[in-house]
C-alpha cells in the first residue's frame, strides 16, 4: 500500500512527538510548525524544510517534473559531436533519446559515455544510439516520496515521466524531488529561474503560461479546472486553440493578454484587473 504514514512512521511520529500532535493530523501539526516558528522556537529556515516535509507526501512526478516542452533532448539518429554540444550547450550530463517524436523517448545517453570515443575514428560514424542506455520510466502519478525511494534503490538520477497514455509527459531528476524538501539547487550551469508570477505594479503581473492556477487564485484569480493545471493550458482549452500575442481574455474581473506565445505554447501573459485597464484606456482619450 502507499500508505506514507506506514512506509515512513519514523519522520511523522517524530515530527507529532516534538509538537504533541497525532501523526495523522496534518493540519495542525502543520499550524503547531507555524506557531512555534513565530515564537522563535524554529529558526525560518527550519521552518520550511519541516513544512516541505510535511507536503512532500502530497506531491506526485506531474507536480515536480520539468515538461516535455522544456525537454532538452535529441532524435536518435544525431551524432555524438551533436550530442556533445548539446551536453555543453545545456549543461546536462545525460539527454533523453528519442525516435520520430518527444513522445517516444528510446534511449538515455550520459555524458562519460562519450568521453572516450573523442580520440577515436569511431566517433564520425557512431551516433547515439549505439551508446545510449536504457530510460528509466515511470508514471506522471506516481508520489514523489516513493519514485525518491526508487531513485537511491536503483541508482537512477532521471526518469521520463509517462502520462495515462504511455506518452511522454515530462522529466525528473533526483535533484528535482530533493529541492521540493530544501528548496533551489542550483549549480554554475543553471541559468537564472524565469518567475513564472512576476509583479510589475500593484495589481498587474506578468505570467508564465505555466504558472498554476491554484496560486492565481492567491491573487484573486480563482479559476478552476479538472482537466489542466496551469493559465496556459486552460486559455488554450478556452479559445479551441493557441492564442496569439494579443488576444486577451476577461476571466473574473480579470483581464489576461497574450504577450508571447508560438504555434504551440503560450511564454508570457499580462494581468490585471478589467477595472484598472478600463480606466487607463479612458485617462488616454
Amino acid at each position: 500500500m502507499d500508505d506514507p504514514n506506514d512506509a515512513h512512521p519514523s519522520i511523522w511520529s517524530k515530527l507529532a512527538q516534538f509538537f504533541g500532535y497525532e501523526r495523522d493530523n496534518d493540519e495542525r501539526l502543520e499550524q503547531a510548525i507555524l506557531e512555534a516558528s513565530k515564537d522563535g522556537d524554529v529558526e525560518p529556515d527550519e521552518k520550511s524544510m519541516l513544512l516541505s516535509i510535511l507536503r512532500f507526501n502530497d506531491l506526485q512526478v506531474h507536480d515536480t517534473m520539468i515538461p516535455r516542452t522544456d525537454m532538452d533532448c535529441l532524435p536518435i539518429s544525431s551524432t555524438l559531436a551533436e550530442c556533445a554540444a548539446l551536453i555543453v550547450e545545456s549543461g546536462h550530463s545525460r539527454i533523453p533519446v528519442y525516435s520520430e517524436t518527444r513522445d517516444n523517448i528510446v534511449g538515455m545517453v550520459h555524458a562519460k559515455d562519450i568521453l572516450p570515443y573523442f580520440d577515436r575514428e569511431e566517433r564520425k560514424t557512431l551516433t547515439v544510439a549505439d551508446i545510449m542506455r536504457k530510460p528509466f520510466f515511470v508514471p506522471d502519478t506516481k508520489s514523489t516520496r516513493i519514485l525518491l525511494q526508487e531513485f537511491r534503490q536503483s541508482k537512477q538520477h532521471i526518469a521520463i515521466a509517462l502520462d495515462e497514455y504511455g506518452g511522454t509527459s515530462g522529466l525528473i531528476t533526483i535533484e528535482d524531488v530533493l529541492e521540493e524538501i530544501v528548496g533551489d539547487i542550483e549549480d554554475e550551469h543553471d541559468a537564472p529561474r524565469q518567475e513564472d508570477i512576476c509583479k510589475v505594479a500593484e495589481n498587474i503581473y506578468e505570467l508564465t503560461g505555466r504558472a498554476m492556477l491554484e496560486d492565481l487564485t492567491e491573487l484573486g484569480l480563482d479559476v478552476e479546472n479538472d482537466e489542466v493545471d496551469t493559465i496556459g493550458g486552460y486559455l488554450c482549452m478556452l479559445a479551441g486553440h493557441v492564442p496569439a500575442s494579443g488576444e486577451t481574455f476577461i476571466l473574473n474581473g480579470w483581464r489576461i493578454t497574450v504577450l508571447d506565445a508560438d504555434p504551440k505554447l503560450i511564454h508570457k501573459l499580462k494581468m490585471e484587473p478589467e477595472s484598472s485597464y478600463h480606466e487607463a484606456e479612458t485617462s488616454n482619450l
